[in-house]
């Protein structure tokens, strides 16, 4: 691997042994505000064996569905590790688990979300299913959801929270699926929904080095 890659913009040719991982929180934690509780988790990452390569702006956006909460701090994230993608689920929700996160309701308010969207250019658990829980309507999504872990994720075309952050990241990234580019998929996101993100805070300066995390979500 380069050595002089830096938490930042990520290499083309990192994509085939690479962890995406969208967070998000609209609701304080122990530790603090939404933005201070991302921080912490990808503090807590390291000591799960993912090695953080880059991580995006964080950005405000508002709840989904509409009302249903506080806006949300929401941002992306690419690491490296050597562990299988369900090992790797279940590192997520034991960070999660630190900072109190409870699964009680689907797209509820939350102190802490740790979604991964892609490894590389794995599908799983076959293309058969990622196509069904891609092409599931709306109304389905907010009632059903899969009972094992399907990569890429379902909703990853369709969130400007999580393509937008992304495409700082890693725009050269494409859907195994589809074929289509981070970029590509930015492009065919609704205007309006692009238009709702707003950045705020660059949480890294550097590997290793933090800016301030303290700023709260209106």
């Amino acid at each position: 691997m380069d050595n002089k890659r830096r938490v930042g913009k990520v290499s083309v040719f990192m994509y085939t042994s690479t962890f995406f991982i969208a967070f998000g929180a609209n609701l304080p934690s122990f530790v603090g505000s939404p933005a201070q509780s991302i921080v912490t988790a990808m503090d807590f990452l390291r000591s799960e064996a993912l090695n953080l390569k880059a991580i995006s702006r964080f950005y405000r956006s508002p709840a989904f569905p509409a009302g249903s909460g506080p806006d949300y701090v929401n941002g992306c994230a690419v690491f490296e590790a050597t562990l299988p993608a369900e090992a790797t689920l279940a590192a997520l929700h034991r960070v999660e688990a630190r900072l109190g996160r409870v699964r009680e309701k689907r797209w509820g308010a939350r102190g802490i979300d740790l979604d991964l969207i892609a490894v590389g250019q794995t599908i799983l658990p076959d293309p058969q299913a990622q196509a069904h829980w891609r092409g599931l309507p709306l109304e389905q999504q907010m009632t059903e959801a899969p009972d094992q872990l399907i990569l890429p994720h379902p909703r990853l075309a369709d969130r400007a929270f999580v393509l937008i952050p992304l495409a700082e990241i890693a725009p050269l990234w494409r859907h195994p699926a589809t074929g289509k580019t981070v970029q590509e998929m930015v492009q065919s996101l609704d205007p309006a929904e692009k238009a709702a993100l707003v950045p705020f805070s660059a949480p890294f300066g550097g590997v290793g080095g933090l800016s301030s995390p303290d700023q709260a979500t209106k």
